[in-house]
């Protein structure tokens, strides 16, 4: 974990999903690009295997090798997955791909990670579904791995990696949110975040952390203006948006940067 800023001091954040699903490569390359310089704060892709919607067998990429690409690719924004499957991967491996693209990146990247859940990617690769609490307990397990071997690798990270996890599970994710994460990422409606709020202060309670240093970060995806002023005053300030292939529409991303200007004025 990072030394975080009080989440009620932090200015607001935009970040964009590039999902990496029917598009050709070069066609996401060109929209990193027309992000960056537009002033996205973060760029995520996500990490499956097969596109989430649209056609199932449609043009897909996988996230790592493409966010190392990213990494080449940019100079100032910051990049990520939303999220990693923890299942996927060794976690030692995972924590040194991770300081190998912040590395690459000098110092952007954010680790954002989860349980994972989409069933087909584990059938088809080979993995073992398991269930949501056997997802969970191998993402508890796997973080303290991931922070030690940090410590150990040479070079080491340039930053101390942030940590973005996803889920909104009460007793088990917002468990683990509270012991590793700098960052949590949910779908929350307004009335869902005040809630899942008191859970996660109880949880950091027990484990002796300050809720206010984790950042709250939201998908903007079906929420109203209100939903969004309503969920800024309950303290998010990360706000996130998908877009997919094959065309990336930009035009909302821009709508919501001029709502972070205003808000960051």
């Amino acid at each position: 974990m990072t030394a975080a800023t009080d989440a009620r001091d932090r200015s607001v954040r935009i970040g964009v999903q590039v999902q990496p699903q029917h598009a050709h490569y070069a066609k996401i390359r060109d929209t990193v690009s027309e992000l960056e310089d537009l002033g996205v704060d973060i760029l995520f892709n996500w990490d499956h295997f097969y596109p989430l919607n649209g056609p199932a067998d449609g043009e897909h990429y996988e996230s790592w090798t493409m966010l190392a690409a990213w990494a080449e690719q940019t100079s100032r924004v910051e990049i990520g997955a939303l999220v990693n499957c923890n299942s996927y991967r060794n976690a030692d491996l995972q924590a040194d791909m991770a300081r190998t693209i912040d590395n690459i990146s000098d110092g952007r990247f954010i680790f954002g990670t989860g349980a994972g859940w989409f069933e087909r990617d584990y059938d088809e690769y080979g993995y073992e579904f398991g269930t949501p609490g056997t997802r969970i307990k191998a993402l508890g397990e796997a973080l303290p791995r991931i922070e030690e071997r940090w410590t150990r690798l040479n070079p080491p990270p340039v930053r101390d990696i942030p940590i973005l996890i996803g889920g909104g599970g009460e007793k088990k994710t917002l468990r683990i949110v509270a012991q590793h994460a700098d960052v949590w990422h949910s779908f929350s409606d307004p009335a869902t975040l005040e809630h899942k709020l008191g859970v996660l202060d109880e949880h950091c309670a027990v484990v002796g952390r300050d809720p206010h240093q984790i950042e709250i970060s939201i998908e903007l995806r079906r929420q109203s203006d209100a939903d969004v002023e309503a969920l800024y005053g309950l303290g998010a300030r990360l706000f996130t948006l998908g877009i997919s292939g094959p065309d990336y529409d930009i035009e909302p991303v821009r709508r919501w940067l001029a709502w972070r200007d205003g808000k960051n004025a």
